[in-house]
């Protein structure tokens, strides 16, 4: 039996206002929260036992989740009372453990929705004798992302932070948020500190000669970091582009969740959610948007890309592209506004207070 642990300890800070009430881990996707997805993808792939390291609104997850038997697992919570970065938050959960020094142990990060075979990642640590093993995917523009250059047989040759020339980016090859440690390793990080595994832990293990293993999979990969990338793995999930087990119901066009209204006439599109309690009115267009719980999208309002929070309110024909509207704001009728923009939680924006030219 593998066990892991789940990173969930962020703030969430580029998703605010949705993060303001919510840790990112808890934000629905595709009907649940977000976390459920990569617990039950741990779980379809033999995991049993998950430690989740919290830190940020740690007091939501327990109540949710129990002691995991509903998922099947064994869950338990360990709280950092101060940050301790990636390294540290994995230090601090280590009492917890129950494998041996030279048993592996799976580490994901809570915002990460992937595809990725985490079988064949166990398998490429066991058969490779390595210490510390990393999924590693391509992008296409890896300014954003630290580079893990690999040797012929899949080695970690450096750690290469951000680069910004051509000629600091050797590969597209970046490190995708999972891990398989050597439980020794997680041991051997220093306790009560914060510690950055990849500004810390990974270049140290290199410089010491341990062996680090790469395995490039280059199924779906998205960072939930921003709202516009929260929106499209949740409608990822509901498209069927992002597999998990958890989405509640078959994939397809929309997801409405039970006690959900939506007026015959209203069209739903591009993995459009619609959550518990909600309503949608007539004439409504929602295209590639998630209405959570108990939100209100009155008559021929149009949602495109967005996410409306819980008990929040659009009104009759206002216009969204790109918007974050907080739980509980209001947007009186016949507003439009556009990509980027963001409602606070509970805030009210009066009918007609803000409209865009076409020329725009």
């Amino acid at each position: 039996m593998t066990e892991a642990i789940l990173l969930v300890g962020g703030k969430g800070t580029r998703l605010r206002p949705l993060t303001v009430r919510t840790p990112k881990p808890m934000l629905p996707a595709a009907g649940v929260p977000f976390l459920t997805h990569q617990l039950a993808r741990a779980r379809a792939a033999g995991v049993e036992h998950i430690v989740l390291a919290t830190s940020y609104l740690a007091e939501v997850f327990e109540p949710y989740f129990g002691d995991g038997s509903a998922l099947g697992l064994s869950l338990e919570y360990v709280t950092e009372r101060e940050p301790l970065g990636t390294g540290g938050a994995i230090r601090n959960v280590a009492s917890r453990l129950t494998s041996g020094p030279d048993e592996p142990v799976l580490i994901f990060n809570g915002d990460i929705l992937t595809g990725l075979d985490i079988d064949a990642l166990v398998r490429t640590h066991a058969t490779s004798g390595a210490d510390v093993s990393l999924h590693l995917t391509r992008v296409e523009d890896p300014r954003a992302f630290g580079l893990v250059p690999t040797d012929a047989a899949g080695r970690v040759t450096a750690f290469l932070e951000k680069p910004q020339t051509p000629e600091e980016i050797v590969t597209d090859q970046i490190n995708a948020g999972a891990y398989v440690f050597r439980r020794s390793v997680i041991d051997a990080i220093p306790a009560g500190r914060p510690v950055s595994v990849e500004r810390e832990t990974f270049p140290d293990l290199l410089a010491a000669g341990a062996h680090l293993q790469g395995m490039v999979d280059s199924t779906y990969w998205l960072d939930l970091g921003t709202p516009q990338a929260f929106v499209q793995g949740s409608a990822d999930l509901v498209l069927g582009r992002a597999p998990s087990p958890a989405v509640p119901g078959r994939c397809g066009d929309r997801l409405i969740l039970p006690t959900a209204s939506v007026a015959p006439d209203a069209k739903l599109t591009g993995g459009t959610v619609v959550g518990e309690g909600a309503h949608i009115g007539a004439g409504a267009r929602i295209t590639g948007s998630t209405i959570l719980d108990n939100a209100v999208v009155e008559p021929g309002a149009v949602v495109t890309d967005s996410l409306i929070g819980a008990a929040s309110y659009v009104g009759a024909r206002t216009m969204l592209s790109g918007v974050v509207v907080g739980d509980g704001a209001r947007v009186g009728a016949d507003n439009e506004l556009r990509e980027g923009a963001r409602v606070w939680c509970d805030a009210n924006l009066p009918a007609a207070s803000i409209r865009f030219s076409s020329d725009e």
